[in-house]
C-alpha cells in the first residue's frame, strides 16, 4: 500500500467519524432542547454555576466508630463561640471524669493554660522571658482564662471552692492550675459530671495559641483535667494526681478521652479541628456552628480563619486503612498543596508501617499566616501546624521536615502518651530521631550529627523535669538533640534492624498508655537480650556525654642498626561516659596508617606502637561514629606541634566553635 493510498484512506475515515459525531450531537441537542432552553432562560442558573465552580470544597462529614482503643477516662462536651472583634472565646463544657484508681478522691484539678499569658509575673513568662522558639510575646498581647461557673449535675455551684495552686514553684501570681473541692467523694470506678462555664481572652499569638489579625489558633484553650495516675502508672508507687503548672519549657500531659465540640464562628470563617465534623454546619444569619468529634485522644485543638484555602484528599496504604488528609493553607502557600500532601502521605505510610497503624480517620494540617508563626510547628491529636507562610518557596527543612516532625508526634506523644512535663525526650527526642530517618529515606537529606553533639555544652539528665533545664536553648539541646543522639547511639551498637524492632515493640506495647524512660529501657533489654543498666544510667538518667582525649605523643628510637625502629607512646584519657568501642587512627611519617579499637572503659591508657618510622599524629574516632561525644577538639594530636601553640590553638578553636554553633541552634 502506497503512502498516497494510506493518506486518502485515513482522510475518508476521519470525515466519516466527524460527520457521525456531528449527527449524534445534533440529535442529542434536539432531544434535550426543551429542558436546556428552560434553564438557560434563568440568569440565576448561570450565577449558581459560577458560584459552584469557585466554592471552597466542603469538608467531609463522618460518624464515630464503635471501636474503643483507650481507657477514655474523660469525656468533654464543649460549646464555644469566637468573638472575632474582641478576640475572646466564651465557652461551656460538660465534663465527665471516671476515677481510674482505687483511693477516694475529694477534689479535681484543672489546667487553665491561657493564664500563662496573663502578666509578666506568671511562671511561664518569668521562665521564658517572654520568648519561645525565636518568637517574642507581642507588646500588650496578654491573654487569660476565667472560670465563670462550675456546677455539679445536681446544680450545686462549686465556684467558691476553686483554689489556684502552685506545686512547682509557689508563685502565687500563677493561675495555670486550679483545685476544685467536690461536695461528694468519688471512689474508684465511679464517675462525676461537672458543668463549667469559662471565658478566654486570646493573647496576641504566642507560644502555640492566640490570634493574629483574623487568624485564630485555639490550643490549650479549655479547662482541662490533670492526669490522675493509679499505682503502677509510669512507675508511681502511690496513686494520685500528677500536678504541674505551665512552664516556659514544658508542653503537656493528659488522659485519653472523648471530645464532642461545637464551635461558633462568623459564617465566612473556615474551621480546622481535631477529629472530624459529624454534621453540616448550622447557619444562623452571619454566624455558623460546626460540630467536631474525636475519641481516644488526649487533647482537642482548633483553628479558624476567613482566608484558609482548603483542600482534602483521601489516602490509604497497606498500613493506613483510610485517612482524609485536610489542608488549611494560608493563601501564600496555596500553590504548595502537593508538597504538603506528599509529606503527609510518606509520613503516615512509613510511620504506620514502622510503629503501628494510624488509628484515626483524619489528619489536618494548618498553615498559619506569617504573622501567626507563633502557632506554627506544633502537634495536637489529628491536627498539626506547619510554620507560618513567610515565604512562597520554603525549603525542605522548613516545609517537609516540619510536617514530618509534627506527624511523628501523632505516634510519640499522640498515641504513646509520655509525660512531657517530666520526660520530654520521650516525645521530642524520639520524634526527632524518626524525622531524620524519613527525611534521609525520602529526600536524601542527612543531618550533621557531630555538629549537633558539639553544641551540647551542658548535658543533663533526660528525665529531668522540663523547667529545670533553665534556658529554652539548653532544653532544646538536651531534649531534642541529645535525646535523639541516644537513640542513634543505641542503633549504632545494635544495628538498624534490631533498633527498628526495639521502637516497634515499644510503640505497640505502650500504645494509648503513658510510658516512662524505664519502660523504654526494659524494651531495649527485652529485644537485645542483655542489660543496658550502665548505659541508661550514664546517658539517660545521669546526663553524661562521651569525651575521649589524646594527651600526649612521645617517640623514641629503639634500634640504631640498618633497620631503624621507633616506639611511639600515645596517652589517651576517658573524661566522660563509657563507650563500648572507641576507634583509633595512627599515622606515621611515611604515610603508613594503623587502625585500632579501644574498649573505652579505663580512665586512661598508654598505647605503644612500634614501626620503622616515627608516629606523626593520632586521632580518636576519625569517622565521627561516636555520636554522643561532644568535645571533638581534643580527639586529634600532632606530635610535632609546639605544646604552647597547640594549647592556644585548641582553646581558640573551641571558643569559636561554641560561639558559631550556639548561634545556629533555634
Amino acid at each position: 500500500m502506497t503512502r498516497r493510498t494510506i493518506i486518502i484512506g485515513i482522510s475518508i475515515l476521519s470525515l466519516c467519524l466527524i460527520g457521525g459525531a456531528l449527527l449524534f450531537n445534533l440529535r442529542s441537542d434536539q432531544d434535550n432542547l426543551p429542558s436546556l432552553a428552560s434553564e438557560m432562560g434563568k440568569p440565576q442558573a448561570e450565577q449558581s454555576l459560577t458560584e459552584a465552580q469557585s466554592t471552597t470544597p466542603i469538608e467531609s462529614i463522618q460518624q464515630p466508630t464503635a471501636e474503643v482503643l483507650s481507657q477514655r477516662v474523660s469525656e468533654y462536651h464543649i460549646n464555644v463561640a469566637l468573638n472575632e472583634k474582641e478576640g475572646t472565646l466564651t465557652g461551656s463544657e460538660t465534663l465527665t471524669w471516671t476515677h481510674p484508681g482505687k483511693k477516694t478522691v475529694n477534689e479535681l484539678y484543672f489546667h487553665l493554660y491561657p493564664n500563662a499569658f496573663a502578666s509578666a509575673e506568671t511562671t511561664f513568662m518569668k521562665e521564658s522571658g517572654g520568648k519561645l522558639r525565636g518568637d517574642a510575646m507581642p507588646k500588650d498581647g496578654w491573654g487569660s482564662m476565667e472560670l465563670t461557673e462550675i456546677r455539679t449535675s445536681d446544680g450545686i455551684s462549686l465556684l467558691h471552692r476553686v483554689q489556684y495552686v502552685q506545686p512547682d514553684d509557689g508563685n502565687v501570681k500563677d493561675k495555670t492550675l486550679a483545685k476544685v473541692r467536690l461536695p461528694v467523694s468519688v471512689r474508684g470506678g465511679e464517675s462525676i459530671t461537672l458543668k463549667v462555664n469559662f471565658t478566654v481572652k486570646l493573647p496576641k499569638i504566642f507560644a502555640r495559641m492566640g490570634s493574629a489579625g483574623d487568624f485564630v489558633m485555639a490550643g490549650q484553650w479549655f479547662p482541662k483535667l490533670s492526669v490522675y495516675e493509679p499505682a503502677g502508672t509510669r512507675g508511681v508507687a502511690t496513686e494520685g494526681w500528677n500536678l504541674h503548672q505551665y512552664h516556659g519549657n514544658s508542653e503537656f500531659y493528659s488522659d485519653f478521652g472523648i471530645y464532642n465540640v461545637k464551635i461558633n464562628v462568623p459564617n465566612n470563617y473556615t474551621v480546622a479541628a481535631t477529629g472530624f465534623p459529624t454534621k453540616a454546619a448550622v447557619i444562623d444569619g452571619d454566624r455558623k456552628t460546626v460540630q467536631y468529634y474525636a475519641d481516644d485522644v488526649h487533647d482537642f485543638a482548633w483553628s479558624a480563619s476567613p482566608n484558609f484555602v482548603y483542600a482534602e484528599e483521601p489516602f490509604s496504604s497497606p498500613d493506613v486503612p483510610g485517612v482524609r488528609i485536610k489542608l488549611y493553607l494560608d493563601p501564600a502557600h496555596k500553590d504548595l498543596k502537593e508538597r504538603y500532601f506528599y509529606a503527609a502521605k510518606v509520613a503516615l505510610s512509613n510511620f504506620s508501617k514502622w510503629y503501628g497503624q494510624y488509628p484515626y480517620s483524619t489528619l489536618s494540617i494548618v498553615v498559619p499566616p506569617a504573622e501567626g508563626n507563633g502557632a506554627g510547628g506544633m502537634e495536637y491529636p489529628t491536627l498539626i501546624t506547619s510554620f507560618g507562610a513567610s515565604s512562597d518557596s520554603p525549603g525542605y527543612e522548613e516545609l517537609e521536615r516540619t510536617v514530618i516532625h509534627e506527624i511523628g508526634h501523632q505516634y510519640f506523644y499522640g498515641m504513646v502518651a509520655s509525660n512531657e512535663f517530666e520526660e520530654a525526650w520521650l516525645d521530642e527526642g524520639f520524634t526527632s530521631y524518626i524525622e531524620d530517618k524519613l527525611m534521609e529515606q525520602e529526600f536524601g537529606i542527612t543531618v550533621n550529627l557531630p555538629i549537633q553533639a558539639a553544641v551540647i555544652s551542658s548535658p543533663v539528665s533526660l528525665t529531668q523535669v522540663s523547667w529545670k533545664y533553665g534556658s529554652s536553648d539548653n532544653y532544646a539541646k538536651n531534649v531534642y538533640y541529645r535525646g535523639k543522639l541516644v537513640l542513634r547511639d543505641i542503633e549504632n551498637q545494635v544495628g538498624s534492624k534490631t533498633m527498628n524492632r526495639i521502637l516497634s515493640t515499644y510503640a505497640h506495647k505502650y500504645r494509648f498508655k503513658h510510658p516512662t524512660s524505664t519502660d523504654f529501657q526494659k524494651i531495649v533489654e527485652q529485644v537485645t537480650g542483655r542489660s543496658w543498666k550502665p548505659y541508661f544510667k550514664q546517658y539517660v538518667y545521669d546526663g553524661e556525654m562521651a569525651d575521649y582525649s589524646i594527651n600526649s605523643i612521645t617517640v623514641k628510637p629503639i634500634s640504631q642498626d640498618k633497620s631503624p625502629l621507633y616506639e611511639s607512646t600515645v596517652s589517651i584519657s576517658r573524661n566522660g561516659a563509657t563507650t563500648p568501642k572507641v576507634p583509633l587512627l595512627f599515622t606515621f611519617k611515611d604515610g603508613h596508617t594503623t587502625h585500632k579499637v579501644w574498649t573505652g572503659e579505663d580512665n586512661q591508657i598508654q598505647m605503644k606502637l612500634e614501626y620503622k618510622e616515627p608516629l606523626v599524629w593520632a586521632m580518636i574516632d576519625p569517622d565521627y561514629s561516636l555520636v554522643l561525644e561532644n568535645k571533638h577538639i581534643n580527639n586529634f594530636f600532632n606530635a610535632d606541634i609546639d605544646k604552647t601553640l597547640r594549647t592556644r590553638s585548641n582553646l581558640g578553636i573551641v571558643k569559636l566553635l561554641e560561639s558559631l554553633l550556639g548561634s545556629f541552634l533555634w
